[in-house]
């Protein structure tokens, strides 16, 4: 099995065994049909990822890579919180009728602050940093703004990305880390999605600056399976498992803003079938 798969059955055994129960609480979610959808949850799960050694997708279904690397960029390079900017649909639920989630996500990233040095907005900082002061403890996007969380449809998951630079001696090149922070995740829906996602920024981001890809550390304050989802995570959990994908890309982009979905490549991506109709509360 790939390690993503390891720490994925793991993880998910661990909720289902030792979590906690929302049952019976006062709860946000609700499925469709309008019940509360309760859940079982672990509090500060933290996975890691090294991807020095392999690509971190799980094999016991497929994770859409380019729809992963479509929304990151539409995040971080498109800085956009328009789902019209998006190729999947996954944030529908949240738009209004022309297309926005509100002060979410993008919108985040690309706002403007002034530094001594000048005026950049998240992700040029980010850049800028890592070219000029790489060793720096300060290099991070943060998307959860206290001040506009009333102008946003839904408050960001994965919110704090922080970069950390390393090298050890011998080593000809330095390697990007990154820390990973989301307040709240649905791990059937969002888990293997969410770390695809983050890895392949990281290589985006490690590839223009020079450096190595190593480390994605993912911490989760609350790692949640929905009471619809559990039957279909013992199902997915209990699958065989394949060794990971090989997933690199297109070695000749050296600008962040020049990278497109056509420069992921995938190969020897082996996987069970997809899982279909999953419930998803709101």
């Amino acid at each position: 099995m790939s390690k993503a798969d390891d720490i994925f059955v793991n993880m998910c055994s661990d909720i289902l065994e030792h979590g906690t129960t929302t049952e019976g609480q006062r709860v946000r979610p609700h499925w469709e049909d309008g019940t509360p959808a309760y859940t079982i949850k672990r509090f500060g799960v933290c996975n890691r990822y090294d991807l020095r050694e392999e690509f971190p997708a799980i094999t016991l279904r497929r994770t859409a890579l380019k729809s992963c690397m479509d929304e990151v960029l539409w995040i971080y390079q498109r800085k956009s919180s328009n789902v019209h900017d998006l190729h999947s649909h996954i944030w529908d639920e949240w738009a209004d009728e022309a297309g926005s989630i509100g002060k979410a996500y993008g919108y985040q990233v690309g706002k403007v602050s002034h530094y001594a040095d000048g005026d950049y907005d998240q992700m040029d900082r980010v850049l800028k940093d890592l070219r000029e002061n790489p060793y720096s403890r300060r290099i991070m996007t943060n998307l959860y703004t206290f001040s506009d969380l009333s102008e946003m449809h839904l408050y960001p998951c994965a919110y704090n990305a922080i970069y950390n630079v390393t090298q050890g001696r011998g080593e000809a090149r330095p390697t990007l880390n990154m820390l990973l922070v989301q307040r709240s995740q649905d791990v059937l829906a969002a888990n293997n999605w969410n770390v695809c996602q983050y890895a392949l920024l990281l290589m985006m981001v490690a590839q223009v600056s020079g450096m190595n890809a190593g480390e994605l550390v993912h911490m989760i304050a609350d790692a949640h399976i929905y009471d619809r989802h559990v039957p279909i995570i013992r199902e997915l959990i209990s699958r065989p498992t394949h060794p990971a994908p090989r997933v690199s890309l297109r070695p000749d982009v050296t600008d962040f803003y020049d990278f497109t979905t056509d420069d992921l490549v995938v190969e020897g991506y082996e996987c069970g079938p997809q899982v279909k109709d999953i419930p998803i509360a709101i």
